[in-house]
């Protein structure tokens, strides 16, 4: 492993990359071809060495110590990592270095985006907490989900969200014949349409506005376009308001899965693949129980056309993982906010854990589930190993150059209303099955009755529409018995 040093500006700074792939880097070498940087030299971390790269001197440190060290003889202000997977290399040790140093660290931009321009390289984008606890690139069979997409006229709701539009970006690789993009959000529409205009000018793609608790707006879309894959990713996510506002929950988050998967039914849908999440595993709040509700709905739906008791060819699948890394609304983003701002940093519980996945990742594993889906599954991603959200607080603290309780405080507020310390996922070997992507499980997991699911979700619906809160949260909970209610004002619902 070697980092290589250059000056800019009277800048200097120290690019990390692997000494077998630094040479030869597409991205490096069109670096070099600005006039920004002067190559300086190279360092290895570990033993010492006389050898030279391209005529530019090789260093050597193997500690903290031999690091300052360095940094202060040679004047480096920075660090520039070349790709996320060094970065996550070094997560321990050099990028500890430089944290300790309040040396700054710096990402390449990928091929792409110094070939596009979209990166000024005088002002390159800072190494992220993303960048430290994002794991492995995934590996998927893309050619093979090509192979099914290809040609195809595929639907994403919420296709102007986090989940949705990276959902969108992915798909717009597998040469689709038509992308029908879903949402009620104006703005955000409007951006992740540019984007996509600009990005994949030869992809035949349509924005739509609308809302799916819209039964006719939404049968007006199928009627128009008749989507062969859906990809449902529109709902409400976050759980204290989801907690203060339950019928929205079910307006939504039920009763508008239920309108996307009938007129997926009644308009030959070939797959519909529902985005879920760890929180539907025995809930403690709203929002969870509301996509377990979603959950049962669309797999009993499933599992009665299998069976021939009901008409329809679609065949559903559900993917459910945990929290997303840099979410529109997510602790990261917020986090970074409360770091602008000079803190505090607040976090509910010292205790507090989740599960994290990068948003791409997470995406790649719903497409290579709706490949591998033959129908009624529901599928588990490996969430890795969760992170304490006070120890993320600290590392983003130290990743700024600052120090935690010194120079930023972390101030515990309490868990809100349904919240837990830790979420599941029932990734483990006795709820689950193994598939053919060891990152990907099929969930074991109770079977409904689908008329006996159908007639009382048209009722719990109707309390929701009527905003009779507390009667629709014990609807719910008759329904999904394991819906046991933490911090909030329906745990009496429990006694």
């Amino acid at each position: 492993m070697i980092v290589k040093s250059v000056a800019s500006n009277n800048e200097k700074l120290l690019i990390y990359k692997e000494e077998d792939a630094v040479s030869n880097s597409p991205a490096i070498s069109l670096w070099k071809q600005s006039d920004n940087y002067q190559i300086e030299g190279y360092i290895r971390i570990g033993k010492r060495s006389k050898i030279r790269i391209g005529g530019c001197p090789v260093y050597s440190v193997k500690d903290q110590l031999e690091f300052n060290g360095l940094v202060n003889r040679k004047g480096i202000k920075a660090i520039l990592f070349t790709d996320y997977h060094a970065v996550k290399a070094e997560s321990e040790r050099l990028v500890r270095y430089c944290e300790r140093k309040k040396v700054r660290m710096l990402m390449l931009p990928t091929v792409d985006e110094l070939k596009g321009g979209t990166v000024n390289l005088r002002n390159l984008p800072e190494v992220r907490i993303e960048d430290l606890l994002g794991r492995d690139e995934i590996n998927i069979n893309l050619k093979e989900i090509a192979d099914e997409l290809g040609g195809k006229v595929v639907m994403v709701t919420g296709a102007a969200g986090s989940i949705g539009s990276e959902l969108c970006r992915q798909l717009c690789t597998f040469g689709l014949k038509q992308l029908i993009l879903f949402d009620s959000a104006e703005t955000p529409m409007h951006t992740i349409r540019l984007e996509l205009e600009d990005r994949f000018p030869d992809v035949v793609f349509t924005p739509i506005m609308g809302d799916v608790r819209m039964l006719a707006r939404v049968e007006s879309v199928f009627k128009s376009f008749h989507p062969q894959y859906v990809f449902h990713a529109a709902a409400y996510k976050h759980v204290p308001l989801m907690e203060e506002n339950p019928c929205e929950a079910v307006h939504t988050n039920v009763q508008g899965t239920r309108n996307m998967a009938d007129m997926s039914v009644k308009y030959g849908t070939d797959k519909f693949i529902m985005i879920s999440t760890d929180k539907a595993v025995n809930p403690t709040n709203v929002m969870g129980a509301s996509k377990r509700l979603a959950e049962i709905y669309v797999q009993s739906l499933s599992i009665a056309i299998s069976k021939g008791l009901h008409p329809g060819k679609t065949r559903f699948i559900t993917t459910r993982f945990g929290n997303v890394l840099g979410s529109n609304g997510s602790v990261i983003p917020r986090f970074r906010e409360q770091l602008a701002k000079g803190g505090p940093l607040t976090v509910t519980h010292p205790d507090i854990i989740r599960y994290f996945m990068t948003i791409p990742e997470a995406c790649r594993l719903v497409l290579e589930a709706a490949f591998m889906g033959k129908g009624n599954e529901i599928f588990v991603f490996d969430m890795g190993t969760p992170v304490k959200i006070a120890d993320l607080a600290r590392r983003m603290i130290e990743l700024a150059g600052l120090i935690p309780e010194k120079d930023i405080e972390i101030k515990y507020t309490g868990l809100r209303p349904g919240e837990k310390l830790y979420e599941e996922l029932l990734a483990t070997k006795e709820n689950t099955l193994p598939t053919n992507n060891t990152k990907i499980f099929h969930a074991k997991v109770r079977e409904y009755n689908f008329t006996d699911i159908s007639t009382i979700v048209s009722h719990l619906v109707n309390l929701a529409i009527r905003v009779e809160k507390l009667e629709t949260v014990k609807v719910m909970k008759s329904i999904v018995p394991e819906f046991m209610s933490k911090n909030s004002e329906y745990e009496k619902l429990d006694k």
